[in-house]
């Protein structure tokens, strides 16, 4: 299968994290200095810091504290003060909480695997390119037969929308491809639900971390969710990757209608025509390039039915914004 080229802004490093070392109790450390460093491991209650001369070093934080990986910041005693961010990544869970994932990255994986829900793609797409990530799809276990079939839907559905990758991290093949896409630079994420397979990936990545992987469990043969706390790695080839805890959900957070509007998958096949109107939402509006592309057959009937039952979804949340005084501005 060919992967689509796409062009991504990368940001300039400051350290790598290959050159980390474990500080110790006699590592002399002046109390009044101040130094820059980078959050490698969140574990609640602490996170540890990764400082430009490879030193690591442990430092308590507030449970709350709204530290994350990715954070850069700078350290003087015991307290931590946060750079601002390039971006920030947010999810929603079932129960309506909001938490934040990771902080200044580039790219977000979408790892998929047989029988795993695939409801959640067109969310985290949308969340990426409105937060200024390119999102790509990682498609594992292809090692399985029934991985196929996934594979032909999928290409069927997103190819020409954001880069496909189908590999197997039990195997190892189709991890070259994938490690090109990531090694320019890129710092990314995979996000995806309990048991795709996300540490397995990390640990192809990344032989030297070793982490837990669960065994398959008797539901489904999904894997058991075994990541508890976020860590960022270093890839050998470059770019970095940021292992987070699983979860079964992904919904949107602050995500407008003009938002879904602009970055649903599927809809750059429009021809090349734009909409009569900069604010359409692609509902009934007159001169809409979506309408039009949806009657001609360019873009199928099922994928315009999913994108309106999210505007629905949206609107829904728009209206009890509104009424509770709040107001989603689209994402800039």
């Amino acid at each position: 299968m060919q992967i689509t080229d796409f062009t991504i802004k990368t940001r300039s490093y400051v350290f790598p994290l290959k050159r980390a070392r474990d500080i110790t109790t006699s590592d002399a450390i002046e109390s009044d200095s101040i130094t820059s460093g980078l959050i490698v491991a969140h574990h609640g209650i602490s996170v540890e810091v990764l400082f430009a001369d490879g030193v690591r070093r442990t430092v308590r934080v507030k449970r709350n504290s709204g530290h994350v990986v990715g954070d850069n910041v700078t350290v003087k005693e015991e307290v931590l003060t946060r750079m601002p961010r390039t971006t920030e990544l947010r999810r929603r869970d079932a129960r309506g909480g909001i938490h934040l994932v990771a902080a200044n990255l580039d790219v977000l994986g979408i790892v998929i695997a047989p029988l795993s829900p695939t409801g959640f793609i067109d969310r985290a797409i949308v969340t990426a390119r409105a937060i200024h990530l390119a999102p790509f799809v990682v498609i594992n276990k292809c090692d399985l037969a029934e991985t196929a079939e996934l594979v032909t839907s999928l290409h069927e559905t997103y190819a020409g929308s954001v880069p496909l990758f189908p590999l197997s991290a039990t195997t190892r093949s189709g991890l070259a491809s994938l490690l090109e896409f990531l090694g320019a630079g890129r710092r990314g994420v995979f996000v995806g639900n309990t048991g795709v397979g996300k540490s397995s990936l990390l640990n192809a990545f990344c032989p030297h971390i070793d982490l837990q992987v669960g065994e398959t469990s008797d539901y489904k043969s999904m894997g058991r969710h075994t990541t508890t706390v976020s860590t960022l790695h270093a890839l050998e080839g470059g770019g970095e990757l940021v292992d987070t805890p699983g979860f079964r959900d992904f919904g949107l957070v602050d995500i407008s209608a003009q938002d879904l509007a602009a970055h649903f998958p599927g809809f750059e096949n429009s021809a090349g025509e734009t909409c009569r109107f900069r604010n359409c939402r692609h509902r009934s509006e007159p001169g809409c390039a979506i309408i039009a592309s949806v009657q001609q057959g360019s873009i199928k009937e099922e994928r315009y039915a999913t994108y309106l039952n999210m505007l629905d979804e949206i609107e829904a949340d728009e209206e009890k914004n509104r009424d509770k005084g709040r107001r989603i501005t689209p994402q800039k």
